[in-house]
């Protein structure tokens, strides 16, 4: 007995037969499409009485005798078509149009063009009275039912095109998501930054303390990274004479993932010469509240179950202090046991690598969740903060920042350190830390180093990631990507290769010099276990 899905695909090639034999083409190149949904339906004034040609994906259709009333959705929205018996024509091929009596051929799916003249109907609604229409592209699979939708979270970031297109709500996310870097980008320009590029292909990755993608690149016969951060090559322009600019554009990290993070996000980054992280601080209040304002028209949000203004006084928070206050760690003197206690008294379970950054770091988030802000954290000492110039009233603090809202870090800044004596003194000791096992510490960048040695101006970088935006969304990081990353079914296998010489791979890292055994053998070993058979 057949399943009522496999009656509907049949149901529906009889349709398609039927309309081939009668000469229509079901994938036109081209429609004659006058105007969008929403224009139509909001400016009534101006369109009323007026034939017009509309086109959208049917979503309802409902046939009473010789009246049929229907719905075709575009980007914008829908609109009404309100079609009667005794003002349309016959199917003519010629002219590609469909008649009253063969509209039955058509479904809910289908995308269609219709010309008609601009109504209202008895109950107030705008419609579209049709005299014409024609298909644009004949939808061979239902729909997901309008009430239902996918009921399964993967399943519906899997097929995102059916998600969206059910659930308007979610088109209009993305619409809001397009307009928040628009006037991200328009802020800078007023600022009078401009945009550049970067590589996203790195030999030596920097800017951040993240594990970082691998590749190879088969042109020159050698390994790459994906990257973590644009700031090491930003500074080399700053370096070349530019004194504001900016990028923004995907980055990568080999990381876990959560409602916060994700391996692949956009990001924000800019360089301002001659300014020093103070004046960073207000342009960075500047812009959220910019966006708020542009995007969404107020300044409230609620995020993770906290309320906060980013039109309040933005409140400092030294990091040094909290600590201490909070949890009673003295981050200069307390011993790692003291502090791997009270991490564990607050429940919190350490993975990876254990040294004394990552377990000041852990004290501070225990005390970061709490904070609904808009508040900068401020003071974070010089072994934290690789890249930050020094306070010069104490050595041990840097000229750094991070914005924190709704127990979330939302971006960080500081003053560059410019001195490459004391940029090459910390890089080593980060390289140090890799080697002792730490992936995310970061890695010796000799050629920066060079660019610092030519010399490069006093300037303050910042940068922040879509993350605001989901924060602002009150959203989790794969709600708020169109294709968030997800395991790739095999059933039926369609298998990719992912490395044909898993050997040569791990090789060409081993050559440099920059990463020890623990990396290179997780590295071969995710490598080994991804390589498959080439399948059809």
């Amino acid at each position: 007995m057949a399943s009522r899905l496999e009656e509907i695909l049949k149901e529906r090639e009889k349709k398609v037969e039927n309309l081939k034999l009668m000469g229509i083409d079901l994938y036109p190149a081209r429609s004659e499409k006058e105007a969008e949904n929403r224009e139509v339906v909001e400016n009534f004034g101006k369109y009323e009485g007026k034939e017009m040609t509309l086109a959208g994906r049917i979503m309802a259709w409902r046939e009473h005798g010789k009246l049929i009333f229907g719905q075709i959705q575009d980007q914008s929205g829908r609109i009404q078509l309100f079609i009667r018996a005794d003002e349309m024509g016959s199917t003519d091929k010629e002219k590609q149009t469909i008649g009253f009596k063969d509209l039955e051929l058509l479904d809910i799916g289908d995308f269609i063009q219709a010309t008609g003249l601009v109504v209202k109907t008895r109950t107030g609604e705008v419609s579209l009275q049709v005299k014409e229409i024609k298909i644009l592209t004949k939808s061979r699979l239902p729909l997901p039912d309008k009430w239902v939708g996918i009921t399964d979270p993967d399943e519906a970031f899997r097929k995102r095109y059916l998600d969206l297109l059910m659930n308007s709500d979610k088109m209009r996310r993305f619409e809001r998501k397009a307009k928040f870097w628009e006037v991200t980008r328009k802020f800078l320009k007023d600022k009078g930054f401009i945009e550049v590029e970067t590589p996203v292909l790195e030999s030596v990755t920097g800017g951040a303390d993240a594990r970082p993608f691998v590749t190879h690149m088969n042109a020159i016969d050698q390994g790459f990274f994906l990257r973590i951060s644009t700031e090491l090559f930003q500074k080399r322009l700053i370096g070349a004479g530019f004194e504001k600019i900016y990028t923004i554009g995907p980055n990568f990290r080999n990381e876990g993932m959560d409602d916060e993070h994700l391996p692949e996000y956009y990001q924000c980054e800019w360089y301002w010469a001659y300014a020093d992280y103070r004046d960073n601080m207000e342009l960075v209040k500047d812009l959220f509240r910019y966006i708020a304002k542009e995007v969404y028209g107020k300044t409230k949000f609620v995020s993770r179950g906290m309320e906060y203004d980013l039109a309040d006084e933005w409140k400092e928070i030294d990091y040094v202090e909290i600590i201490k206050e909070k949890l009673g760690i003295d981050i200069f003197k307390s011993t790692d046991k003291e502090m791997l206690e009270v991490i564990k008294k607050n429940g919190v379970v350490l993975t990876g690598t254990i040294n004394r950054s990552r377990l000041i770091d852990n004290c501070w988030k225990i005390i970061r969740k709490k904070i609904a802000g808009p508040a900068y954290l401020v003071n974070e000492p010089k072994f934290m903060s690789p890249l930050a110039k020094s306070k010069p009233e104490n050595p041990e603090l840097t000229e750094r920042f991070h914005v924190i809202i709704a127990g979330s870090e939302l971006g960080n800044g500081y003053t560059e350190l410019n001195d490459p004596e004391d940029q090459k003194a910390r890089f080593e000791e980060q390289q140090a830390q890799r080697e002792a096992g730490d992936e995310e510490a970061q890695m010796l960048d000799a050629d920066f180093v060079e660019m610092l040695e030519y010399g490069m101006p006093p300037t303050s970088g910042w940068g922040h990631s879509e993350r605001l935006f989901w924060f602002m969304e009150d959203i989790s990081g794969r709600e708020g990507v169109l294709f968030p990353p997800l395991r790739v079914k095999r059933d039926p296998p369609m298998v990719v290769k992912l490395a044909d010489e898993v050997d040569e791979i791990v090789s060409d890292f081993r050559k440099t010099g920059k990463y020890n055994e623990g990396f290179l053998k997780d590295l071969e070993e995710g490598l080994e276990k991804n390589k498959v058979t080439k399948e059809r």
